[in-house]
């Protein structure tokens, strides 16, 4: 049984009640290329250029002291040729706390959490310098952050402070708690990597049950609630048992997210992630099941090189607002202990500051490390149409299957095929090449 129309108004009326007891969220960052406008009907963050930005009143002071970036004939990307001024989002591994032990766990938590993990006080003071740096929307997680008792502190300062927090759950633990936040939240997804019998042969253990329940209650909640999914050879076939569930549980999307070599998952990620032919499917499986339930789906950054195979433009990408690996530039992570990370899954930078610290690091020409020198890149990618908003796929699986971050993803359709056709060529990282760039959105 679906959620019926007048549980959906409550929970749409407690909601808009709650972020009004906030105020509205951050509606404008300056950019060089003009700036970042966000809407929250509906919930978006719009590019535009320096005149659609004065057109709506603003001023982008220093940032637009200099020449502004211009589009060129052949579909130049200036938002591309250069990181932004900061993060639109920061992921924050508020603990690695988790009790669950799921075989493919990306950050590798256990019921003790990690060592040396941060405590209510930083991660406020954490907040603090990420909205003052103009971070718009804050990703909470784990571990299982719900086991937090200061989780709702992170949540109304955020929220007092501009920025949008979101949360991901396992939705095993401290249901009651994450209901009464959940008004406070701009989207609340749950881990659901399958129903019945699949989430168990993903997951290591049967918890579908519990998942089912908490859903139901958060739901009753707030409107924004939605599924985390990551894809796996185990549940590709049966995503569409997925796709109905949200529909009948009146969720509001479906977030996709490829298998990742990272934490516990670097142990069995040649087991369960996607083959090839799954990877070129999934694009068009996933617009098929969108369509027939009526549902939003997302796919994460590191899904672009799929999408980018059934070629549906350069244009067309950016319009969408489709990027690949957008660490250190349009997102960052941070580790339970507080290491700025170039996204969730990737390793600290070496030298790389906390995330209280993140504004003396942000500019520096060395930060991130492979992350931000993804412009210099090696065949195919070098000669690639949409290299400028793939960015060379997830540096992460580089990593771990080809030991570069700095190499094409491996897993990439194009990568496959151009290695296939020239078997002695070796990848050569650091290669620079000469890029076309495509434009920002103009008013």
């Amino acid at each position: 049984m679906g959620v019926g129309l007048g549980t959906r108004w409550r929970a749409w009326r407690r909601a808009r009640r709650a972020r009004r007891t906030f105020g509205a969220p951050r509606g404008f960052r300056a950019e060089r290329f003009g700036g970042i406008v966000q809407t929250e009907t509906p919930r978006a963050l719009v590019f535009v250029d320096r005149a659609y930005a004065r057109r709506l009143g603003h001023d982008g002071g220093a940032l637009w002291d200099g020449p502004e970036p211009a589009a060129t004939d052949d579909g130049g990307n200036i938002i591309s040729a250069h990181h932004l001024s900061a993060p639109l989002e920061a992921h924050l591994q508020l603990t690695n706390r988790c009790d669950a032990g799921c075989t493919g766990c990306y950050t590798g938590a256990t019921p003790q959490g990690g060592p040396a993990e941060w405590g209510r006080d930083e991660w406020l003071r954490a907040v603090d310098a990420l909205a003052d740096r103009g971070v718009l929307h804050l990703a909470l997680g784990g571990g299982e952050s719900a086991v937090l008792p200061w989780l709702g502190d992170i949540v109304r300062h955020a929220r007092a402070r501009g920025l949008v927090p979101n949360l991901t759950t396992s939705g095993l633990t401290h249901v009651d708690e994450l209901c009464e936040l959940a008004p406070l939240f701009g989207q609340i997804n749950v881990s659901l990597d399958g129903v019945g019998e699949i989430y168990a042969r993903v997951r290591g253990f049967d918890g579908f049950a519990r998942v089912d329940a908490a859903v139901q209650r958060l739901r009753a909640s707030t409107p924004h609630v939605g599924v985390n999914t990551v894809v796996t050879r185990v549940n590709y076939d049966h995503l569409e048992d997925v796709f109905r569930y949200c529909r009948t549980r009146g969720l509001s999307e479906i977030e996709l997210l490829r298998f990742k070599p990272s934490g516990r998952g670097a142990g069995v990620f040649a087991e369960l992630t996607c083959s090839d032919a799954q990877h070129r499917g999934i694009l068009p499986l996933a617009l098929r099941l969108a369509r027939r339930y009526r549902r939003r789906v997302r796919m994460d950054c590191s899904y672009t090189p799929m999408v980018a195979h059934h070629r549906p433009g350069a244009r067309l990408m950016q319009w969408l607002a489709i990027y690949g690996c957008a660490g250190g530039d349009l997102l960052i992570g941070a580790k339970a202990h507080g290491k700025v990370s170039a996204c969730s899954f990737a390793a600290p930078p070496a030298a790389g500051p906390d995330v209280v610290g993140l504004g003396d690091y942000w500019d520096r020409p060395e930060a991130f490390g492979a992350f931000r020198s993804w412009r210099e890149a090696a065949e195919p990618c070098s000669s690639c149409e949409v290299h400028d908003l793939c960015r060379g796929g997830c540096r992460v699986v580089s990593a771990h299957v080809s030991g570069s971050l700095a190499a094409p993803d491996p897993e990439c359709p194009r990568v496959i095929d151009w290695r296939a056709a020239h078997p002695a060529s070796a990848p050569a990282p650091g290669e620079i090449s000469t890029r076309r760039r495509l434009p920002v959105l103009a008013h």
